[in-house]
């Protein structure tokens, strides 16, 4: 599950970068906010804090 997530922000992140057009005035703030998300769940996927407790 959590590897899916990981694949759709990534794709998302990816979709959100300044790079046609209509999106060049957004500047680096959705595609900032993104990657915040994305290195939030790559540090929860390494260190297993989303696992439920056994």
């Amino acid at each position: 599950m959590s590897s899916i997530l990981l694949v759709i922000i990534l794709l998302a992140l990816l979709a959100a970068l300044p790079r046609w057009e209509y999106s060049r005035d957004w500047g680096y703030g959705p595609s900032g906010v993104l990657a915040v998300v994305l290195v939030l769940l790559v540090i929860m996927a390494l260190t297993h804090s989303g696992a439920p407790l056994r």
